[in-house]
Parts: structure tokens; sequence; C-alpha cells
């Protein structure tokens, strides 16, 4: 690794590459499906602290490997530690609260009040990022949401410990998310990872400790943690190569199409409700997207 004192030199900026960055995004909803799904397996084994723990010591060693066999460990240094130290603090809460509520609410549920996030991240970006809500990102935002109220019909009136829990979740992914775009202006995925798996254990191992009490895993337990560790660590490598490559109000709303994926699941695998207005605020949630994609994808054709 580079000293603290030497930075490195500002990576080469992406080309503006609207396609490949939905691409990536896509990893990273099926990334995202499968940590989710594993969570749920590992309901009340663990404590969300005792996952964390367990989340980031597997992608540590899945970050350095990677970074070693490509030989680019180089790649991570201490450059704006700071930065790294102020989106894992957010992003531990948020993940710490999204596992939680994932033990009391319905996916669908859960997924639908996560995915207020984008509509944070669009409405934040230009204050924090300095980009532009142009006409299609803010009719894609709203159509996809539109979509979500249908598939899910939430009911505010009635909000439980875990709808709260989620809507927190949401707001720290939102901010992550931005924290994330600022990052990948001059820091390295790689060390942007690498960072994401050291501090995030040691926030978890530290936490899970504080009691006095681990519950260490078992021959049960361990391989839904380590898969959430390897669609953790995924899940973040899509997301951040997704942001390099576009605005955070292009790419975030791509992960619309997690609730139709989660929803399904739930009924497979959950015996959750399945209704047919599903099909017809997941179309409606694909069609925001394709709104989004297209109009990007124009702008990179214009002379």
């Amino acid at each position: 690794m580079h000293a603290p004192d030497l930075p490195p030199a500002p990576p080469q900026a992406a080309p503006y590459r609207p396609v490949a960055a939905a691409l990536w995004m896509l990893g990273s909803v099926v990334s995202f499906s499968g940590m989710a799904i594993a969570g749920r397996q590992l309901q009340g084994a663990h404590d969300t602290f005792e996952i964390m723990a367990a989340r980031s010591f597997v992608s540590f060693f899945l970050v350095i490997g990677f970074a070693a066999a490509m030989g680019r460990l180089g790649q991570i240094s201490t450059h704006r530690l700071g930065g790294h130290g102020l989106r894992n603090v957010v992003h531990f809460t948020g993940q710490n609260l999204w596992f939680w509520a994932l033990t009391m609410i319905p996916l669908a549920q859960l997924i639908a009040i996560e995915f207020t996030s984008p509509l944070w991240v669009i409405l934040l970006s230009p204050l924090l990022l300095g980009e532009r809500i142009t006409a299609p990102r803010a009719l894609a935002a709203a159509l996809g949401f539109a979509g979500i109220l249908i598939v899910v019909r939430p009911d505010f009136n009635a909000l439980n410990i875990g709808v709260l829990a989620a809507a927190g979740a949401a707001v720290c992914f939102a901010a992550t998310n931005i924290a994330t775009k600022r990052l990948a202006r001059d820091v390295t995925i790689l060390s942007i990872l690498f960072w994401l798996t050291v501090m995030q254990f040691i926030f978890g191992a530290v936490l899970a400790a504080w009691d006095g009490h681990i519950t260490w895993p078992t021959a049960t337990t361990a391989p839904w943690l380590g898969l959430i560790g390897v669609t953790g660590v995924l899940a973040h490598l899509c997301l951040t190569s997704a942001l390099r490559l576009a605005p955070a109000t292009f790419v975030m709303p791509i992960d619309f199409t997690r609730l139709p994926l989660m929803a399904v699941a739930g009924a497979l695998l959950y015996n959750e409700q399945l209704e047919a207005l599903l099909f017809v605020g997941a179309a409606l949630i694909l069609f925001a997207n394709w709104i989004n994609i297209r109009s990007e994808t124009r702008k990179t054709h214009k002379p």
C-alpha cells in the first residue's frame, strides 16, 4: 500500500457509458437480492452486528485476493481516509437497520421502502454532486416509485418498528451512494472496497462483542454468512463501477428492478402473497428504467 503522505495520482476518468453502467447495476441487483435471501435464512441465529462482521471478514479476503491476482494491490491507499470513514459509518448504520428490518417485514415491503433511496439520491445529487435533474430522470424516478406503490400498497398509517428501520436504512443508503460517487472521482474501486471491508469488520466485531456474548457460525449458518460476504462485495463492486460510468441519477433508478425479483422470491421461498398487481407494477418499473437508459444513451450519440 502507498504511504499515507503519498496519495496516488487520480485514476483516469472513466468514459460516459450508460449501457455498461446499466449492466453493472443489474449485477448489483442480483447480488443484493442474494444477500437478502441469505439474511432471511439467518433470521434469529445471529444479530446484525455478527452478520456484518462475518460479511466483512469474508469480503476482505475476496478483495485482497482479487487485487493480488490482478496485480493491483498498489491501488489501495489511505488517500481520503476521512471520506472512507464517513461513508462506512453511514453505510454500516443503514446495513444494520436493513438486516434488522429484514426479520420483521415481508421482503417486498422492505425493498419497496428501501427504494425511496434512489429518490433521495436524485434530490440530493444536485446539492452534493452538482448533477442536474433532467426531465427524463425525474419522470423515470416518478414512474418507478409509482410502480413500487402499485406492487406493495404500503399502509403508512400503521407504521411498525420494521417499517421505521427500513426507512432509516433507505436514507442511509442514499447518503452512502452520494459519498461513493464523490469518492469515485479520485479513489480507485479497490481502495473503496478495501476500506469498506476493513472498517465495517472492525465496527461489527466491536459491537458484536459489546454485550460480552458472540454467537459463532455453525455448520448451518456458515454457508449463509459466506454467501452474504460474497454477494456483499460483488454488489458494491458492481455499484461502484456503475457510478463511475454514469451519473447517480441515472444509475440508481435501475435498482427498481429488484422489487419484482424479491417479490417473486418471497412468494416462492416464504409463501408471501403474490398478486396480479405485482406484474403491473413491475412493468411500470421496467418502463421507467427504459426511459432513463434511452435518454442517457441518446446523449452519447449527439454530435
